[in-house]
């Protein structure tokens, strides 16, 4: 997997409860070994999992491996962004985007 470092794997079995039950908002990138754009925004992931580790949780998880995720939020382009709050999605993006945008992006949900 094109795994951003620092930024956890979860899976179908681990995903209700490391996302859906998580105490802060939580941004997971649907991801895939073949996706060029997916290694693309492997460093922007690990860069806003660092900076803004407070309020916000970073994950990814391998559409490819946990189908079950995948289809439940009807994920079809790699690499979706969605964020999920008290166990609700509130947002999607598709496509890599560089650091300042997704920041962009985020600010309602890091405010």
């Amino acid at each position: 997997m094109t795994h951003a470092p620092g930024v956890p794997e979860v899976t179908d079995a681990d995903f209700d409860t490391e996302v859906l039950s998580a105490d802060r908002p939580v941004l997971v990138e649907f991801t895939a070994d073949w996706c060029g754009p997916c290694r693309q925004l492997a460093p922007v992931l690990s860069a806003v999992a660092a900076e803004e580790a407070d309020c916000l949780k970073v994950v990814q998880i391998d559409v490819d491996r946990n189908p079950g995720v995948t289809a439940r939020y009807a994920v079809l382009s790699m690499p979706t962004l969605m964020v999920f709050r008290a166990g609700e999605p509130v947002k999607s993006m598709v496509g890599a985007r560089p650091k300042r945008r997704l920041l962009q992006e985020l600010e309602d949900v890091l405010a």
